[in-house]
């Protein structure tokens, strides 16, 4: 089963006919439908009808193809590769509730124990009733180490001393879960900025990641929220989750074209291992096909 294989497909092309009017209508509604988006949408068939008409193109499997390549190119602005050349380096996760931030920081996590790299887990999340019992749960799972505070604690607490531990102990990655929060909740946002201070503070000169969050399942939703917490958190990437079963994974494409923001991993199911480094060639093989 290849990466994708779990996605819904565009369907445009099973109905294919000829290279016409009611053919790039019918594929921009599907490219819409898909959660890429109006603009976006406009500009792959835009660039597509240029392309077949200078390449005289004629049959379904030459057009997907040349759709495809569309479509990686406008993924293929922003670099998709996890930046954690420092020792340690740190990832801080931040995204609204319900989207499975904790679920893939533990997955994150044994992802990174397969590649031989020791990881901290820092459960920032002290305001949810059981988050880091959660992320204990997963923190066991993965094999790997992780600070907690008592619920209600100040997360800046949490990350001071889990920065520190990671310096001692020699870790390689610190992974930060961070409390759902809502880009215009000032005092929450007041929170992550305070966190990242700390995080600068404790380890200047070190790799960062801030991950963004998302449920695929939101489709253009999930777009507002990556603007939003763009201009509040410093974000450098995204993770989408619950893209196994959706036909909403244009997000993904509207994402990496709008925002320069690269989709890192997504998230395929819920098994220890349905965390997958993106791939945008891949993706836009499962999603044009």
């Amino acid at each position: 089963m290849g990466l994708f294989d779990r996605i819904k497909k565009i369907g445009v092309f099973s109905a294919f006919v000829a290279i016409d009017e009611d053919f790039y209508e019918e594929l921009e509604d599907a490219l819409i439908m898909s959660d890429m988006g109006l603009d976006v949408a406009e500009e792959a068939v835009s660039e597509l009808r240029g392309r077949v008409k200078a390449q005289k193109i004629k049959d379904e499997q030459a057009v997907k193809e040349c759709l495809r390549e569309i479509i990686i190119e406008m993924m293929q602005e922003a670099d998709s590769a996890l930046a954690l050349e420092t020792k340690p380096s740190v990832v801080l996760f931040v995204g609204v509730n319900g989207v499975g931030k904790t679920t893939s920081i533990g997955k994150l996590a044994h992802f990174l124990q397969k590649e031989d790299k020791q990881v901290l887990l820092a459960a920032g999340d002290t305001f949810r009733a059981a988050a880091s019992e959660q992320l204990s749960i997963w923190a066991e799972r993965a094999s790997v180490q992780i600070i907690k505070h008592a619920e209600g604690s100040d997360p800046a607490a949490v990350v001071f001393d889990a920065m520190n531990a990671a310096k001692a102990r020699q870790v390689d990655v610190v992974l930060i879960d961070t409390a759902g929060r809502l880009h215009n909740k000032q005092n929450l946002m007041n929170e992550l900025a305070k966190i990242g201070r700390v995080i600068d503070r404790e380890g200047e000169g070190i790799s960062k990641e801030v991950l963004l969050v998302l449920d695929a399942t939101t489709g253009q939703n999930g777009l507002i929220q990556a603007k939003q917490f763009a201009e509040t958190a410093g974000i450098t990437g995204v993770i989408l989750t619950k893209l196994d079963g959706t036909a909403k994974g244009g997000v993904a494409v509207a994402i990496a074209k709008q925002m320069g923001l690269p989709v890192k991993f997504v998230g395929l199911g819920e098994g220890m291992d349905d965390l997958q480094v993106f791939d945008a060639t891949e993706f836009a093989k499962a999603l044009i096909n």
